[in-house]
């Protein structure tokens, strides 16, 4: 059976401070794009995982695996399972990615396996396995809090046409996080954000996304900050870093220009595609 395992952008990302346990408390808008990996999961008499992308194999940390252990020790459930994705999302993007595979994994298994988890014992599993997987796994526009446990969904009505565009050199979040100045980053007003997109104000939500990160990943990675200078002076209406980076995104509602850029970015070698926001 297949899981489909979406992208997320930001469109708000506000970091209010560092909390007393190493890690940040976090104010954030994040929606789904429509642009995804794929997990195809069915019974089978021992578990295996197989990729069509070696490093996804080979890493410690694959999502998917987490997910499954957790699941497995947790509710005893008796199946086993072949799992196999097909990776599309690249990594160090600042698309969740690897956080969308984790939550696809808990879709899977609490429906094959028939658990029935409650909300609350999803949103568990999905927080013991990453910061974003309670996210990726209510799979709905959003405003996001605290280090990603806490998900509020809402309903957007605008639908624009959304580029994104990576650069080769991805950006640690971890390092992104510890290079982070409080003090001279953006801090976005997310309930403006929400507001514009529940209104359908297209120009309120190009005059307030904004995202906190972009200071340190800018200086990690200076192309990032030219790629977004470029996507601005290409025509879009906003351009912003989508998460810790490497990938900004712009904004636009003009479909030829959508069209032409990501070809004309697509000839420097970035990598692109063409996302609306899922509903």
């Amino acid at each position: 059976m297949l899981y489909k395992a979406h992208a997320k952008i930001n469109l708000g990302l506000n970091v209010v401070k560092r909390r007393e346990d190493g890690y940040h408390e976090l104010e954030m808008v994040m929606v789904p794009v429509t642009f995804y990996d794929e997990l195809y999961i069915e019974k089978s008499p021992i578990l295996s995982f197989s990729a069509n992308r070696d490093y996804v194999s080979d890493n410690p940390n694959n999502t998917i695996l987490k997910a499954y252990e957790y699941l497995k020790n947790k509710y005893q459930f008796k199946e086993d399972y072949r799992i196999h994705l097909n990776k599309h999302i690249p990594t160090r993007a600042g698309l969740a990615g690897g956080s969308a595979d984790g939550a696809a994994l808990i879709r899977a298994i609490n429906e094959l396996s028939g658990l029935a988890l409650s909300e609350e014992e999803l949103r568990q599993a999905a927080v013991s396995v990453g910061s974003d997987v309670y996210f990726c796994l209510v799979n709905k526009p959003a405003l996001v809090y605290g280090t990603g446990d806490i998900v509020k969904p809402f309903v957007v009505n605008m639908n624009p046409y959304i580029l994104l565009v990576k650069p080769f050199k991805g950006v640690s979040t971890k390092v992104a996080f510890k290079e982070l100045d409080l003090d001279k980053c953006d801090h976005p007003d997310v309930l403006l954000i929400k507001e514009a997109l529940e209104k359908g104000d297209y120009q309120m939500l190009c005059d307030n996304i904004a995202n906190s990160l972009e200071e340190p990943s800018f200086r990690i990675n200076p192309t990032i900050a030219k790629l977004k200078q470029d996507l601005k002076d290409y025509g879009f209406d906003a351009a912003l870093m989508s998460g810790s980076g490497s990938t900004v995104f712009g904004l636009t509602m003009n479909k030829e220009l959508l069209f032409r850029a990501s070809d004309y970015f697509k000839e420097q070698r970035y990598f692109t595609r063409r996302v609306v926001i899922c509903p």
